[in-house]
């Protein structure tokens, strides 16, 4: 508070002298941002560095009323949808954070001060009043530490690659368990068209049985194997469907929906196995350690680890830096006038650390520990990496060859039902011959469905080994589905 007439005023152009000798340095300071800066609030444009998310990508369009979702839909819902998604960027963003007031190292640190004092004493019959204001600008800038300050930048930027690359392994599995939950829906409502087509054919024979014991041509027990075959087609219809219920929710779950959702879906590509897509496994694994994003953000720790060390053995080290100062203050006594007084400092310091208490050494141990668990633990995910593309490799031409073996077995299952059926309506075969093909038909159908769907799982499984599920592979899937 200024307490003399005319004090505000005088006050106002301490201020400004002691902004008009800061201007220099503020100029500096403006100049030291990065040119690409277009405000305050990311002067180091630091939001640019953190990966692109399906939301920045502009692919995001969850509406679902009204259309028939294919599976590209449905993992472009589940990426733009799913928490996990949110979850990963934010720690991405939270570490380009991290990094730029990693770098406000690099820039002088600036700091304005104000004072205002009223004092009054009395001693006996002396009194005493004096007033004081002053302002001072103080700067400070460190120049040198052993490359402590480049160790902390270095540190930053590799935790934001590793989040980069931990938010793009989390895209990938996401990817992953959104198309699994989509084919697993599909085999399921295949497997209930599989069981609704068994329970027609039982009602067939049935009904078969029924018009032959009717004229005397069959006993009463064909008519009630025939019934009982019927019943056990409907209870397998009934499962199904549970089945089929269940995977609708998993999905709805998957894509961040409520399982009450009412979704619609396209019917599936058909495709077939191609022989030269399971081939060459070691060049898979080859690119898998190449791509794989949870590879590249234990290389990224690795990277960070080693700027640690850098880190901790600096702050053991001398530091430089420059300082400067200037205030400019007022004092007045009563009846005493005016006395303005004006300061200007600048210094160059050194720190020294001689002793502290062990810290630096321990500091140090403990970074070098660090650094040897993450090299530890990259391999171990190298080694797991190339498990996983050796086994969903295998995983993939078993499901091939069961899928060719399955189509085989499907076509000679209908055409023995059908030539049973015909028998037994002429009256030349027998009810357990039919119920027989019958049930073979109908393990064919599930077998054949299992066998297609799990051959479709195993090659996304393959894909995400490899490390290829990305926003890149969801746009040649809608490509290819237009």
């Amino acid at each position: 508070m200024i307490l003399y007439g005319g004090g505000f005023c005088y006050n106002v152009n301490i201020m400004r002298r002691v902004l008009y000798s800061a201007l220099p340095v503020l100029l500096s300071l403006t100049c030291a941002m990065p040119a690409s800066a277009a405000g305050l609030d990311d002067p180091f444009s630091v939001t640019a560095m953190v990966a692109t998310s399906p939301a920045d990508a502009g692919i995001c369009n969850n509406r679902i009323e009204g259309r028939a979702l294919t599976l590209a839909d449905v993992v472009q819902i589940s990426l733009c949808s799913n928490p996990q998604t949110r979850a990963a960027w934010a720690s991405a963003r939270a570490a380009a954070a991290r990094l730029g007031s990693s770098r406000s190292s690099q820039l002088p640190s600036l700091s304005l001060g104000g004072t205002a004092e009223h004092n009054a004493a009395a001693t006996g019959a002396v009194h005493s009043v004096s007033n004081r204001q002053s302002l001072s600008l103080s700067l400070s800038y460190l120049l040198y530490d052993f490359g402590g300050r480049e160790a902390g930048i270095d540190n930053a930027r590799a935790l934001l690659a590793a989040a980069n690359a931990s938010g793009n392994a989390t895209l990938q599995t996401l990817f992953l368990d959104a198309a699994q939950a989509y084919f697993a829906l599909m085999s399921a409502r295949a497997s209930l068209d599989a069981s609704r087509a068994s329970e027609t054919s039982a009602a067939e024979a049935q009904t078969a049985a029924q018009a032959r014991y009717r004229v005397g041509a069959a006993t009463k027990a064909d008519h009630l194997q025939a019934r009982t075959a019927l019943s056990q087609a409907s209870l397998i219809r009934i499962r199904a469907e549970g089945v089929m219920q269940n995977a609708l929710g998993t999905l709805a779950n998957v894509m961040g929906l409520e399982p009450t959702a009412r979704l619609e879906f396209a019917e599936a590509p058909a495709a077939r196995p191609d022989i030269r897509q399971e081939q060459d496994v070691a060049q898979l694994i080859d690119q898998a350690q190449q791509r794989r994003p949870d590879l590249a953000a234990a290389d990224a720790r690795i990277r960070a680890a080693r700027a640690d060390i850098v880190s901790a053995r600096a702050s053991g080290m001398p530091k430089l830096t420059l300082d400067a100062s200037a205030s400019d203050g007022r004092t007045a006594a009563a009846g005493a006038g005016y006395a303005n007084t004006r300061n200007g400092s600048i210094a160059l310091n050194i720190q020294f650390p001689i002793f502290t208490g062990f810290d630096t050494a321990y500091r140090t141990r403990a970074a070098q520990a660090q650094l040897e668990n993450s090299m530890a633990s990259r391999d171990q995910v190298a080694r797991q990496v190339s498990l996983q593309v050796w086994q969903a490799y295998q995983n993939l031409r078993s499901e091939g060859q069961a899928l060719r073996a399955s189509e085989d077995l499907l076509a000679s299952a209908a055409e023995s039902e059908a030539m049973s059926l015909g028998r037994y309506r002429e009256g030349v075969g027998n009810i357990l011959d039919l119920l027989s093909a019958q049930s073979a038909m109908a393990g064919a159908r599930q077998q054949h469905v299992t066998a297609l769907y799990n051959w479709h799982a195993a090659r996304f499984s393959l894909a995400q080994a490899i490390g290829a599920l990305d926003l890149t592979a969801l746009q040649m899937a809608r490509s290819m589905e237009q």
